[in-house]
């Protein structure tokens, strides 16, 4: 599986960091899909275009971690594609929830138990190096629970 990695000027430099972290750290191949140099007026859309495009063309094997000021457009982007299921996250990843089993669980553990997601979008400006190597950890190791209600509403996702 490859990781994917895209942003614009405001997850730059916390891009470069988490490229770093998954590859050197989690030991997972990575791909930087830009950007590759920090400029104030770069637009997030072709690099996210670039990186997702790439899960699209396997979504079941690789994953993306995109990441812009708040991360909300640059998963907008990411879910017109196909196969894509981007979420959102900017803070808190050991807040707790109960789900319907009485599971106490996370946000970003529930983002691939229950949907399998296969992009993460990281609002850089919400986020310290810390939370967001944490966020990236959990979200990289939580296996999707193939259960037949989820299963099937992956598939209506498309």
């Amino acid at each position: 599986m490859t990781i994917y990695f895209a942003s614009d000027h405001a997850g730059f430099e916390l891009k470069n960091v988490l490229l770093a972290y998954v590859r050197d750290e989690l030991g997972y191949p990575t791909d930087d899909c830009g950007a590759y140099e920090y400029d104030s007026g770069d637009d997030f859309v072709e690099f996210v275009q670039k990186a997702v495009g790439a899960v699209s063309e396997s979504p079941s094997l690789n994953k993306a971690i995109i990441l812009g000021g708040s991360g909300q457009g640059e998963a907008m982007v990411a879910n017109r594609l196909r196969g894509i299921r981007a979420v959102v996250y900017y803070g808190n990843p050991t807040r707790k929830q109960m789900d319907a089993d009485g599971n106490t669980l996370d946000i970003i553990t529930l983002s691939r138990l229950h949907n399998d997601s296969n992009v993460l979008s990281l609002g850089a400006r919400f986020l310290d190096v810390t939370e967001a190597k944490e966020a990236v950890s959990l979200w990289l190791r939580t296996e999707f629970i193939s259960e037949e209600r989820h299963m099937r509403r992956i598939e209506k996702i498309g």
